[in-house]
């Protein structure tokens, strides 16, 4: 997922994408926890992603704003 594909989103997809990747996120750490994750790039990967999506939402709020 790159940061143009984002901006091609609204902020209601860009949400429901947040909400996915948190619970991604959730399953991730429980599966690091009992030794069960395979590859633990997914996590930085997850939460990257996760951090870009609330980025582009903050610069659709702000350009809302002006």
């Amino acid at each position: 997922m790159n940061a143009k594909e984002l901006r091609d989103k609204t902020p209601d997809q860009l949400r429901e994408e947040l909400t996915t990747l948190k619970k991604q996120q959730f399953n991730l750490r429980f599966q690091a926890a009992t030794g069960q994750l395979e590859n633990p790039a997914q996590m930085r990967k997850a939460r990257r992603d996760a951090a870009r999506v609330k980025t582009i939402l903050n610069e659709k709020a702000q350009a809302a704003a002006e």
